[in-house]
């Protein structure tokens, strides 16, 4: 079975398999009762996804496949917008609500060339969670340790799981914070934070739409290039060049990225990763960047992600609390509290701040940094709320950096084969997205060779 969405294509144009094996292949690894499905998928699209795979084989045999990816089976995250499907958003509080009436543009570009639309994928409650915790439909375990049972990340915790298990060739999320990102580090898989506004967010329900990023999991550099592409628009989205690794030059913030909470395999495995890169040709350029510290002065009183989220949600948590996850309740509420003046202050702060690190960052091709501190913990250590916090507020601090300054960030795999899962952390400039998927790649092929 390929293991790449660029590897099915090739498959598919090869005439060595068809869509309909292709997602007979995901829907029965969704299924397998000794697999994650039933805490990775909140809906299934069963008979829609084989009517799907179907129609593109008799398109692609007859030369009219709508694109090469025509017939390949993804997921989405349950807060895009399907026509006839009501969006609950990880959430029991929406059921009975109306169904959508029309199809999130993002997923539509992708219906239109010819993807499979496999089914929902769980996530935390209203995307207000880096842990990847869901009360309501299960929390899906990492890949790694599934005998402890390890957090996947949020808050695209099951698209994380969905394509590090094989169901589906990539996955949509979103990332406020870093929740594309986090799953897939902790999944061991790529994810991808698009400059915001390249990626429209029409039809998808809002965490904090000032820093909503709409964007995919998958399996390789490629295979998120090529999904973002069509998300954003794009007509014929290709595999990047990667950049040449010699003379590459990659910024390494002093200070935030890697000294607060470092595990020690994180430690390890980051700091083998740059040795790597460096042999390959990369220069790694340590430099300060002090406004990162004003950042957190700038959220005190509860940033975007909760002023935003409680002006959504605040009649429905007054009239039915009761059904939220406390946890993720406490966090919207915190939007309460802050008045206009917090607001317009904040916005001025983000501004500033935008502007004083641009300067310092536009001499290198990309930052880089671990996307988070630690491996995946254990399920069971954010049963104790103050835990929860801890682990929720460790596994946000890098990746939160890339939507606060407004910017593209990918998260790659670094460790090695049998290590806990660690993600390399890379950043990019404003509208950079292209120029950082060559990057990406460049780092990955760099990653993938065996070491000298």
């Amino acid at each position: 079975m390929p293991r790449t969405l660029t590897d099915a294509a090739a498959a598919l144009a090869a005439g060595t398999t068809t869509a309909a094996a292709l997602t007979e292949a995901a829907l029965a690894r969704i299924a397998d009762p000794a697999g994650e499905g039933a805490r990775v998928f909140i809906t299934v699209h069963a008979d829609t996804a084989r009517a799907s795979a179907a129609a593109m084989d008799t398109l692609r045999a007859a030369g009219r496949a709508p694109s090469p990816f025509a017939g390949i089976p993804i997921s989405i995250k349950d807060l895009y917008d399907e026509a006839g499907f009501t969006t609950r958003s990880g959430s029991v509080v929406l059921d009975g609500a109306p169904v959508a009436k029309a199809t999130a543009p993002s997923v539509q570009r992708l219906v239109r060339a010819g993807f499979v639309i496999l089914g929902r994928t769980n996530q935390v409650e209203f995307a207000f969670s880096g842990l990847g915790v869901n009360p309501h439909h299960g929390t899906p375990r990492s890949p790694w340790d599934r005998a402890t049972g390890r957090l996947p990340g949020g808050s695209s915790s099951g698209a994380g799981v969905a394509v590090a298990d094989g169901m589906g060739f990539a996955a949509l999320g979103t990332d406020t914070g870093g929740s594309c990102r986090i799953p897939a580090a902790l999944c061991g898989v790529v994810g991808w934070k698009p400059t915001a506004r390249r990626v429209t967010i029409a039809g998808i329900l809002p965490l904090a739409p000032s820093l909503d990023s709409a964007g995919p999991l998958a399996r390789s550099v490629a295979d998120c290039a090529i999904v973002d592409g069509f998300m954003a628009g794009e007509e014929t989205p290709a595999a990047p060049k990667p950049l040449p690794m010699k003379g590459l030059r990659l910024g390494l913030p002093r200070g935030t990225f890697l000294t607060d909470g470092m595990d020690g395999t994180v430690a390890a495995v980051f700091g083998r990763t740059l040795t790597r890169l460096s042999a390959a040709g990369a220069q790694i350029i340590e430099f300060d960047l002090p406004e990162l510290d004003q950042i957190a002065a700038a959220n005190a009183a509860g940033g975007f992600a909760a002023s935003e989220a409680w002006a959504w949600h605040h009649r429905l948590a007054t009239e039915q609390g009761d059904r939220y996850d406390p946890r993720i309740l406490k966090r919207i509420q915190r939007g309460e509290r802050m008045s206009a003046a917090d607001y317009v202050e904040l916005v001025q702060a983000r501004a500033r701040i935008i502007g004083a690190i641009a300067p310092r960052t536009a001499p290198f091709d990309a930052m880089l940094g671990p996307t988070c501190p630690v491996v995946p913990p254990a399920i069971a250590e954010v049963d104790d709320e103050r835990e929860y916090n801890r682990i929720n507020m460790a596994l946000l601090r890098n990746t939160s950096v890339g939507n606060f300054l407004d910017r593209c960030s990918i998260s790659i795999p670094c460790q090695a084969e049998g290590e806990p899962p660690v993600g390399l952390m890379l950043t990019g400039e404003h509208m950079g997205d292209a120029r950082l998927f060559q990057v990406a790649a460049a780092i990955e092929a760099a990653l993938t060779r065996p070491a000298a």
